[in-house]
C-alpha cells in the first residue's frame, strides 16, 4: 500500500503571515483606515488563530465600522486567500513525491471556503491526492482521526509515513499520535514546543522536506 505525506498548509506550504500582512496593508487603504490600524491588526490577529468573528467584533468596535460581523467575515474569507502565494519549488516539490510513488494530502484546520482559495489559486490542489480541510471532515488537528481520514481518502497507509508542519502541537503532537514521522517548519509557535513533541527533523524551509521523504 502506497505510504502517506501530509503537509500544513498555511506557514507551511504557504506563508500565512506574509498574506495577512499583505491583505492588512491593502484593506487598511481600502477603508480608509489610519497606518495605526495596521499595526493594532497585526498585534489582534493572534497568528490566525483567534477566531474570526472575535477579531471582526474588536475590529468594528475599535474603528467604527458600519458592516454587521458577519459581513466583515465573509469578506475576509474572500479577499485575504487571493494574497496567498507560494515559493515556486513547493509545487515541483509534491509533484516529486507524487511520482516517486508516494500518495500526498494536505490536511489543514480551517475554513472550507477560504483554505479552498488557497490551494487552487497556488497550484497546490492540482498536484496533491487529497486537500483535508478540518470544517469539511468534522475533525481538527491534533486529533489523530484527521491523519487516517486523509490515509483512508488517498488508499495509503500511515506506515512508515509523514507529517510536515509548523505547529507543534497541532502539527507534530498530532502526527506522532497518528503513528507517522514528523518534521517542524520554521519557529512559528516556539512556547508550544514540549518535550513529547519533538519532530523527526526540524528545517527552516518546507523546500527541505521533500528530498527527506523522498529518501526515506
Amino acid at each position: 500500500m502506497p505510504r502517506l505525506a501530509c503537509f500544513d498548509l498555511d506557514n507551511t506550504l504557504i506563508d500565512r503571515d506574509r498574506a495577512f500582512r499583505d491583505w492588512v496593508e491593502w484593506w487598511v487603504r481600502r477603508e480608509g483606515l489610519g497606518p495605526e490600524a495596521v499595526d493594532w491588526l497585526h498585534e489582534h490577529d493572534g497568528g490566525g488563530y483567534r477566531p474570526r468573528e472575535e477579531l471582526f467584533a474588536s475590529v468594528k468596535e475599535r474603528f467604527g465600522l458600519e458592516a454587521d460581523i458577519a459581513t466583515l467575515v465573509d469578506a475576509y474569507d474572500r479577499e485575504y486567500p487571493v494574497f496567498a502565494s507560494i515559493d515556486p519549488a513547493v509545487v515541483p516539490g509534491l509533484a516529486s513525491l507524487r511520482t516517486a510513488g508516494w500518495r500526498v494530502a494536505v490536511i489543514t484546520n480551517g475554513g472550507v471556503a477560504q483554505q479552498s482559495i488557497k490551494l487552487e489559486r497556488t497550484g497546490i490542489a492540482a498536484v496533491v491526492d487529497y486537500c483535508c480541510i478540518s470544517e469539511a471532515v468534522g475533525v481538527r488537528k491534533p486529533d489523530p482521526r484527521i491523519f487516517k481520514i486523509a490515509a483512508a481518502r488517498t488508499g495509503a497507509t500511515v506506515a512508515d509515513g509523514w507529517m510536515v508542519g509548523d505547529h507543534p502541537a497541532y502539527d507534530i503532537a498530532g502526527g506522532i499520535a497518528a503513528g507517522l514521522s514528523t518534521i517542524l517548519i520554521g519557529n512559528h509557535h516556539p512556547a508550544a514546543a514540549t518535550p513529547d513533541r519533538v519532530p523527526t527533523h526540524h528545517f527552516a524551509s518546507v523546500l527541505q522536506a521533500f528530498p527527506v521523504i523522498l529518501a526515506s
